[in-house]
């Protein structure tokens, strides 16, 4: 299928190279190069066509087609041979740079004969010779090749290395890489790092590099002691080179990375991601060291006990971590044989032997914020439990049914892992019930596990599947005659049904208004019910309580507090009379809550203290989590961080001893993650929040998991965490349900939107380009939120002209300014406007002008909207702001009066800091005004004794006002005035 127009002359021959071009290498670059190619034949003039060729020669060589490459070489060299007046000076030098791509291209192939290579490189040396060019080249070529072998490399390195840099060379990245990985071969990790440094560090870079390098110095690294710096290397390097079939064996070497550092679930996450390459790599060479790294990671995993874990693997099957393994491994051993016999050595077997036997270099590195085990990768894995849990599970199936009722009436947590075990067996074919008297008919113990379900449902917040699970229930317990589980599991079900969504207004009249009928239909159902034993009194009771409780909440009405505490000490009175204890900590815990509620803060500390005695010294133990974590809270809103701070991380120690579901441990996380960052101690509220965001996820609120990644990426951004939060929303984003589409399409808007800015402060504008420009895309269509949609064309916008694309920067914001006509953005828009305004003039200068001017015209209207709205602005003033660009952009277009008036305007709208004035952002908008202003008078107008006194002026003002910061950048500026006067 054709992926461009047909050419109909070389201009547009030029231009179709010239788009491909900015292709990423890949399918769609190649098939166009190829179209490209056969297009350029019907032009008599050969340039054309050696261009079209050099074209097509690059997307074969960095889209992994080794096999195509020589070929399409061979005919620029005909062509060169037989027209060699065609090739200007800049043409030759791209011809014989290529012959080291031939070289490599020939090196992956194992059908290549040892002789043929040998042959190439004899080749290049002689047209390199009469071609009067130096041979440092060559003898590069030939160490590579003597390397590749597994020859004595000593002599081809000093041939090569001792050799003076041509402009033939490979790039200096390059050099070092190789150079680097010669001492590795030697096991001086140390010589091999500090060779390294430069291109590590970012001071040489190509097109592969710093990536390849990255990916060989990882484990280096880990040997000399440099685990943090593997690990932020692994960051960078993987997204530079993931999926991408040219840097397969880079991508294998990060996941054996993944696998020496006990990062086996991220491995696999890893795997998941460049599933292509199975099928996309044409290179053996580059296959044999992708496949060995997948193999080292399953490996591993498999030694784990882990086998039958999903892994992903070659497309049309469904594949296990071991049958996968299996797989691999007889691909790779075939292709390791394959070149050995081409080159008469063992070398690459014993590479990948020795690679394979390497054991791990650390039992665990934090290589991401998401940390995950390999039980967070299992299908449908069930919510984690304490090992003490496991233990408490009855072997015997009748004492497993009477465990599991007695442990849920006391309302122990360790309930959930025998109802867990009971949904197995009773699912299982042939399951066969007990005929027991104390274990009861089989319609018992389904209404049981359907009572279980709907409570999980109830805690994943689908009240509505929770209600009709619970109904059922009550069906089949009215069934086996248990009247008392029918009654309460009915009261179960109208709590879920009031729990409507909404926090204000209309909506949180609503909610309050319908927990109302829940409580009087709870009490209604109350007064009907018969044969309730007293710990299902005891919970109809905390239900009734519930209901009002969550009312207050609902209304923040006073009224309603006196309402919930009448309830709870009905609860309290019932439960001490019964003993039924867990009851009775749970009244008093609604009690404090209440009182916590309702702003009586004090009130609701003295509860708690007393609550949390009682638990100490008569339990149950399970409530101390949920009650210290209370706690933490109230003493949050006391303003007593770091005592909110000792109680929740108490809670959280005591809550590893139960579920976390049961202990509420997720949310302890994210109310910890609160205080962290009133205390100053962002990267541990990092922390918390991303443990907070798994533990939603595992069990099963995905929504509110996806919503505190969102904020944990936000927070990492902000603190110049750029590629942890790039690695984590990559993580999130690969997540099944949200590449199958089925996750709320403004919350995924919303953690692609966080990337593309992460991407852009990474400085990675290409990936953040498409990123924003795909979004703004599919924004346009929120006709429900054109205001988001303003937002993001905006940004995508400044984007492009930060990339000096200009024309789409502008259709960009043309977008923005119609999405704002509908949902007004002043500020947003107008910042972009200005911003573009002042990029374009930078770029372009005086050619630039009029669409500056353009743009600026755009912003000054949207500040007569903002005026005339009586909108006002929550950081710099429009008009101001405006006027100060006016300034800028023509200071860039060297219409220096016009810039200077500008300015002015912005000074007279500003206004001079006053005395009492405390905003330090109108001090410093002031100050460089004013310098900007002295600039475009002193040198620029060449009037540099008005300047002066306009600084002097200015210095002194806030000098008196103690800004003496702001005044460093004047006295510069003066200085540099009277030098030059």
């Amino acid at each position: 299928m054709p992926t461009a127009p047909h050419p109909q002359n070389t201009d547009e021959l030029y231009q179709a190279l010239q788009e491909n071009d900015r292709r990423p290498y890949g399918r769609t670059r190649t098939v166009t190069a190829e179209e490209l190619a056969e297009a350029a034949e019907q032009f008599a003039e050969p340039r054309p066509l050696v261009h079209a060729l050099l074209e097509l020669q690059e997307a074969y060589t960095y889209g992994s087609e080794p096999r195509k490459s020589p070929v399409v070489f061979a005919r620029l060299l005909t062509l060169f041979d037989e027209q060699p007046d065609v090739f200007d000076e800049r043409l030759r030098h791209t011809l014989f740079w290529r012959f080291k791509w031939v070289a490599n291209a020939l090196i992956a192939l194992p059908e290549i004969p040892l002789a043929s290579l040998r042959q190439w490189l004899t080749e290049m040396r002689d047209r390199y010779e009469k071609a009067g060019l130096e041979l440092q080249p060559c003898y590069a070529q030939a160490y590579r090749l003597a390397a590749h072998v597994g020859e004595d490399t000593h002599l081809a390195y000093e041939l090569w290395a001792g050799r003076t840099r041509t402009r033939l060379s490979d790039c200096e990245a390059c050099e070092i890489c190789e150079r680097a990985l010669y001492h590795l071969d030697a096991d001086d990790d140390e010589r091999a790092l500090r060779t390294w440094q430069p291109v590590l560090d970012g001071k040489e870079s190509c097109q592969e590099e710093p990536a390849r390098s990255v990916s060989y110095a990882l484990l280096p690294l880990l040997r000399t002691g440099a685990a943090d710096r593997a690990r932020a290397l692994h960051l960078s390097g993987y997204r530079a080179c993931r999926r991408n079939p040219s840097m397969s064996g880079e991508v294998g070497r990060h996941l054996e990375f993944c696998a020496l550092t006990g990062n086996e679930a991220r491995g696999l996450e890893l795997l998941a991601e460049n599933r292509n390459l199975f099928d996309e790599v044409d290179s053996p060479l580059d296959l044999l060291a992708f496949l060995t790294g997948v193999e080292v990671l399953l490996q591993r995993v498999e030694s784990l006990g882990r086998g039958e874990l999903p892994a992903a693997g070659y497309a049309g099957r469904t594949w296990t971590v071991a049958g996968l393994r299996a797989e691999v491994r007889g691909r790779a051993d075939d292709l390791a044989a394959r070149f050995d016999a081409r080159n008469g050595t063992t070398a690459h077997a014993d590479r990948r032997r020795a690679r394979l036997d390497r054991a791990p270099l650390l039992d665990a590195l934090e290589l991401t914020l998401r940390t995950r085990a390999l039980d967070d990768v299992a299908p449908a894995a069930a919510p984690a439990v304490a090992a003490r849990t496991a233990a408490a599970v009855p072997e015997s199936l009748p004492e497993l049914i009477v465990r599991a009722r007695q442990l849920d009436e006391e309302g122990h947590p360790d309930a959930a892992a025998c109802w867990a075990r009971l949904r197995t067996l009773v699912a299982a074919p042939g399951y066969a019930h007990p005929d027991d008297p104390a274990v009861g008919p089989l319609a018992r113990l389904r209404a049981d596990l359907l009572e279980d379900e709907a409570g999980r449902a109830g805690g994943r917040e689908e009240f509505d599947a929770a209600a009709a699970l619970y109904e059922e229930a009550a069906v089949r317990y009215d069934e086996a005659g248990a009247a008392g589980h029918a009654a309460l599991a009915r009261a179960c079900a109208l709590l879920p049904a009031g729990g409507l969504p909404g926090e204000h207004g209309d909506a949180a009249e609503e909610r309050a208004a319908a927990l109302t009928a829940a409580h009087a239909a709870l009490v209604r159902l109350h007064e009907e019910a018969t044969g309730l034993a007293p710990y299902q009194e005891a919970r109809l009771l905390r239900l009734r309580a519930t209901a009002l409780g969550m009312r207050l909440q609902a209304s923040r009405d006073e009224e309603h507090v006196a309402p919930v505490l009448a309830e709870v000490d009905l609860l309290l009175a019932f439960a001490t009379r019964h003993d039924i204890t867990g009851q009775v900590s749970g009244a008093r815990l609604l009690r404090a809550g209440t009182y916590a509620v309702s702003g009586d803060l004090p009130a609701a500390i003295t509860e708690l203290d007393a609550l949390l005695d009682e638990l100490k010294a008569h339990g149950p133990a399970w409530h101390l989590p949920r009650t210290l974590g209370l706690r933490g809270r109230v003493r949050f809103g006391l303003k007593d961080a770091r005592a909110a701070h000792a109680d929740l991380s108490e809670s959280l120690r005591l809550a590893a001893d139960w579920p976390s579901d049961a202990a509420g441990t997720a949310r302890l996380h994210a109310d910890l993650a609160q205080v962290c960052m009133r205390l100053d101690r962002p990267d541990e509220a990092l922390r918390h929040l991303t443990r907070s965001a798994e533990l939603e996820l595992r069990h099963g609120s995905r929504f509110d998991a996806f919503c505190t990644y969102s904020n944990a990426a936000q927070l990492s951004l902000d603190l110049g965490r750029v590629e942890d939060c790039i690695a984590l929303l990559d993580s999130v984003l690969a997540e099944p349900d949200v590449a199958a589409g089925e996750l709320d399409d403004r919350l995924v808007a919303q953690l692609r939107l966080a990337r593309a800015r992460a991407l852009h402060a990474g400085e990675d504008l290409k990936a953040a380009t498409a990123e924003y420009a795909a979004l703004a895309a599919e924004s346009a269509g929120w006709d429900d939120d054109p205001g988001s949609h303003a937002m993001i064309a905006a940004e995508t916008a400044m984007l492009l002209a930060e990339a000096g694309e200009f024309g789409p920067a502008r259709e960009a914001a043309g977008q923005a300014l119609a999405a704002h006509a509908r949902d007004p953005r002043y500020e947003q828009l107008s910042s972009c406007l200005r911003e573009l305004a002042r990029l374009q003039a930078q770029h372009q200068g005086a050619e630039g002008l009029p669409d500056a001017l353009a743009l600026l015209a755009d912003a000054g209207r949207i500040a007569d909207e903002a005026r005339a709205a009586g909108y006002r602005a929550r950081g710099r003033d429009l008009d101001s702001a405006l006027a100060y660009e006016h300034g800028r952009v023509n200071a860039y277009a060297r219409e220096y009066e016009t810039a200077l008036t500008a300015l002015e305007k912005a000074l007279a709208l500003l206004g001079e800091p006053e005395p009492e004035a405390h905003d330090r952002e109108h001090v410093g908008e002031w100050a460089e005004c004013v310098r900007l202003a002295a600039l475009v008078e002193g040198l620029y107008l060449e009037r540099p004794v008005p300047a002066l006194a306009r600084i002097d002026g200015a210095v002194s003002r806030l000098t008196a006002l103690g800004h003496a910061e702001e005044t460093e950048s004047l006295t510069a500026l003066a200085g540099r005035l009277r030098d030059e006067g």
